[in-house]
């Protein structure tokens, strides 16, 4: 027993040693580079075996995103499609939560408006596209604003499950110390609604920018989509796989970079101390 204690005893030093935790930090990075540099492996042998222009080898697309980037070509078209994404994805977080919170707390509302809900949730994202440029022609608004209605039921069926699972306790709480409207929002209702409102954010990301290529390659000028759209007509393949893994690229660094670090923040608060 003493020697098990021992043991144990040394195991949790060397876990808190500086060393082992950066270690143990560092691990999750080096698994996705082997994981990456295997996809590559993989890909490559696949390019080797089966050698076509529908199909190039990593080492051709490397090439074309250099000289895109030198160029300055991918940059802005990079910016571009961000830039529509980031204004949809606000547009829809706001929008759908607001109406999800909304119909949540109000059960006519619900029973009144989900059919409604229903409706747009079985839309197709590439109808709402076409229809927007037919009504508001192909201008930047009515661009991100398709991508918006194609995300906000989402939003509105998440954020509305979460309002339903609102604890009244504390609303009584509130009521008790005289919370003001935005102490409320603050205090009582973020705090809960925060699993809600991360689930649809995530999703949210993911959805949005694949309906932002779409938007772009029916009536925009540019962005990532319209660029893979001019590069399908030549069949560019290569430049198409460029453009995609950047963007892609993109979008992981955001998530983790960004993402994950801010929903950590907003739970720290549920974190027990060790």
């Amino acid at each position: 027993m003493i020697a098990s204690g021992s043991e144990n005893g040394v195991s949790r030093t060397r876990r808190a040693h500086p060393v082992y935790r950066g270690i143990g930090a560092l691990l999750p990075a080096l698994m996705v580079l082997t994981s990456l540099l295997g996809l590559c492996l993989v890909w490559s042998a696949a390019a080797g075996i089966w050698p076509s222009r529908a199909f190039p080898p990593p080492l051709d697309v490397w090439q074309v995103l250099l000289k895109e980037a030198a160029s300055g070509d991918l940059g802005y078209h990079l910016a571009m499609t961000l830039w529509r994404v980031a204004a949809a994805y606000v547009v829809a977080m706001v929008v759908g939560t607001v109406i999800g919170v909304l119909l949540g707390t109000h059960r006519r509302a619900d029973s009144f408006f989900n059919p409604w809900l229903v409706l747009f949730l079985n839309l197709p994202a590439l109808v709402v596209i076409v229809l927007a440029y037919i009504w508001f022609g192909l201008t930047e608004a009515a661009a991100i604003g398709a991508v918006a209605v194609n995300k906000i039921p989402n939003v509105v069926v998440t954020m509305r499950e979460g309002a339903r699972a609102l604890d009244p306790r504390f609303a009584e709480m509130a009521n008790v110390y005289r919370l003001g409207p935005v102490d409320r929002i603050r205090h009582v209702l973020m705090p809960q609604l925060q699993p809600y409102f991360a689930a649809a954010s995530r999703s949210g990301i993911a959805l949005i920018w694949k309906i932002v290529l779409v938007v772009e390659l029916l009536g925009r000028s540019s962005g990532v989509g319209f660029q893979i759209y001019l590069y399908f007509q030549i069949f560019d393949v290569a430049a198409i796989l460029a453009y995609t893994l950047a963007f892609v690229a993109i979008m992981l660094l955001i998530e983790l970079l960004l993402v994950q670090p801010l929903e950590r923040h907003a739970t720290r608060w549920r974190r027990r101390p060790a």
